[in-house]
This record gives structure tokens, C-alpha cells and sequence, in this order.
């Protein structure tokens, strides 16, 4: 087998009119793939961490300086001349102005919309769908707070900028879910971009027209293949199971209970450290879940999580 070729990438992002941003460059002739389009970065030398490779690569590659950057999702890919392994770092700061120093030229694209490059680096196809996804996944809890009061608070959340969520409640009656469901549908379709997935229901979910399901561990670990629908994650707390969940081609994985929570007393938590251990190899993106609160969103980017996952405060 070749050796894995260790790379560090950069998403660098920005603020634009239409949202925010994401930085495509060109590769050079003469270099493997020219013209292909990809995200910025290069080999990790010797004696490199992952983040000493990345300030070096964007200094050399684009003239900046790295000031702050979250490290994201890690994927290998192999190409007729190398096999290579990235990691992803979402860049949020930088000193200088951008020139494309070691490429033909640079590109920023919104999130969401069809890039209007191409072709792009193979490696780095799988990027944009995940780039796509919010940063913050809300689950409900119609049980503990009522369906009227619990759509109400929904569509408080949908006005601030939410976007993604979860009909969780698998306590509730069939007809009381089917009822949560439907709302929170009708609430939804008000907002281009926002997402329902629905918990371990697939005939629920199809039923009300949901834009996705959400497996539970147990249900992630029996399937043989990936359900159809448009977005699919599942709850993880294991290694295997964040494997599994990338070997059926999901699309997010939570990963938890992190700290203690009100609906699991008792449970610690596997705690920062851990989270980040096992989620550092994923491919998909990861939200952490358990004890969550939104001024912890910039905590869980730093030890490496898309976004955070929560009942309660959203």
C-alpha cells in the first residue's frame, strides 16, 4: 500500500450580502490536476502539527496570516499519483489580503448556491453538501412543554434564524406526533433553507413530507443501507458507531451525551476531550449533544464539532 499523504485544507469563509462565503482556488498548470478547483492547503512536512501546516500552506499559497481556524472534517481520497488524507479547517480570521500567489486565480461562492467553477478536486466534492448544513440543530420537546407551546417557541426560533430540526418526542401518541409533525411543517415552509428531519419514523416522515430522518443508535446500527430521503443523521456514542454512520453515507452524526443533562441525571458526560478524540477521523460532520446551551457554539467548534444539537434553550 503507498504511504498516506498527511494535508491540511482551509475553508476560508466570509460574510457576504447573500450569506456567507466559502474560497475556491485554481490549481496551476503543471501541477497534478490543473485547472481543477479545490480548497486551498498542502502536505504537512515533518516535524508539522495539522495547524503549523495550514498557517504555513494559506502564508505560502494565498500571502495571509492565520488568526483563527476550527478544525472540521477529515477524509481520505486516493488519486492515480497519491493517496491523501485532509483535514478540514473552517478558517474565520486572517490577516492580509488574499492573492493567489501558487494559483491561477481564487473564487468565493455562497453557501448553498451551484458553484459557478469547475471542475472540482474530486476530494473535495463532498465539502459543500456539508458546508451546507447550520451550525445549530434543534430537537423537540412537545412532551415536556405541550405541542401549542412548543410550536409557539418553534416559530419564534424560525424568525431568529433557525433552521434545521428534529420532531423528536417519541413518547407522544402516534396522533399527538402526527399533529407536532404536521405543525411544525407548516411552520417551516414559511423559510426557504430550513430543514425537518424526523425522528426513527420514516412512515412519519414521509407522511408529513419531512425533509429527512434522524436514526437512533440502535436503528443506525441494523440498517444495511442508506434510507432515501434528502438529509439523513444519526445519534452516536461511539467510535463504531460515527463509523457506521460514514460507511452508509449519512450526512451529520451527533455525538454524545457530552455533559450532564436534565433528561439523562445521573450520566457525566464524555466531556470536550473525548469528543474531540473521536471525532477527529470523521468524515461527517458532528454536532455535540448533551448539555448544550448557544454560547457554547464557539467552545464546540474549537474541539472540532459543526454545530451543537439541543432540547432545550434554542
Amino acid at each position: 500500500m503507498s504511504e498516506v499523504v498527511e494535508v491540511a485544507a482551509a475553508i476560508l469563509l466570509r460574510e457576504g450580502q447573500e450569506g456567507t462565503e466559502f474560497l475556491l482556488a485554481q490549481r496551476p498548470e503543471g501541477k497534478p490536476y490543473s485547472g481543477y478547483w479545490e480548497f486551498p492547503g498542502g502536505k504537512v512536512e515533518p516535524g508539522e502539527s495539522l495547524r503549523e501546516a495550514l498557517q504555513r500552506e494559506l502564508q505560502e499559497e494565498l500571502g495571509i496570516t492565520l488568526e483563527r481556524a476550527w478544525p472540521w472534517l477529515s477524509c481520505q481520497y486516493t488519486y492515480p499519483h497519491a493517496t491523501v488524507r485532509l483535514k478540514f479547517f473552517r478558517v474565520v480570521a486572517w490577516q492580509g489580503e488574499i492573492a493567489p500567489i501558487e494559483h491561477s486565480g481564487f473564487a468565493w461562492i455562497r453557501i448553498g448556491a451551484v458553484s459557478p467553477v469547475a471542475p472540482l478536486l474530486p476530494a473535495n466534492g463532498p465539502i459543500l453538501r456539508a458546508l451546507d448544513l447550520p451550525s445549530l440543530y434543534a430537537l423537540t420537546n412537545a412532551a415536556a412543554n405541550g405541542i401549542d407551546a412548543e410550536l409557539a417557541r418553534l416559530e419564534s426560533a424560525l424568525a431568529g434564524g433557525l433552521r434545521m430540526i428534529q420532531v423528536r418526542d417519541k413518547t407522544l401518541s402516534p396522533s399527538e406526533r402526527l399533529r407536532l409533525a404536521r405543525g411544525v411543517m407548516a411552520l417551516t415552509a414559511g423559510y426557504p433553507g430550513a430543514r425537518v428531519l424526523v425522528n426513527d419514523d420514516e412512515a412519519l416522515a414521509r407522511a408529513v413530507g419531512a425533509h429527512g430522518l434522524h436514526l437512533s443508535s440502535s436503528r443506525l446500527m441494523a440498517l444495511a443501507q442508506r434510507p432515501s430521503f434528502e438529509r439523513i443523521g444519526a445519534s452516536c456514542h461511539t467510535a463504531e458507531e460515527l463509523a457506521r454512520a460514514a460507511a452508509l453515507g449519512l450526512d451529520f452524526a451527533l455525538l454524545g451525551p457530552l455533559l450532564p443533562t436534565k433528561s439523562h441525571p445521573g450520566v457525566i458526560g464524555m466531556g470536550w476531550d473525548e469528543f474531540a478524540r473521536l471525532s477527529e477521523k470523521s468524515p461527517l460532520p458532528v454536532f455535540s449533544l448533551g448539555g448544550m446551551k448557544p454560547e457554547l457554539l464557539e467552545t464546540a467548534w474549537a474541539f472540532g464539532a459543526h454545530g451543537i444539537a439541543l432540547m432545550r434553550g434554542w
